[in-house]
């Protein structure tokens, strides 16, 4: 009866870890998009 009371722990460390991972990727998408926006603003003002 102790193994899935030590188990918790561990799977709620690798939840908060995987959703982290998933906001810090979604932050990098986002500026990613932001460049890409403002480049393409600065190619149409040079046109």
């Amino acid at each position: 009866m102790r193994k899935p009371f030590f188990l918790l722990p561990l799977l709620a460390l690798v939840a908060v870890a995987a959703c982290e991972t998933v906001e810090g990727a979604g932050q990098d998408l986002g500026a990613a998009g932001s460049a890409i926006s403002q480049e393409s603003r600065e190619v149409q003002a040079g046109l």
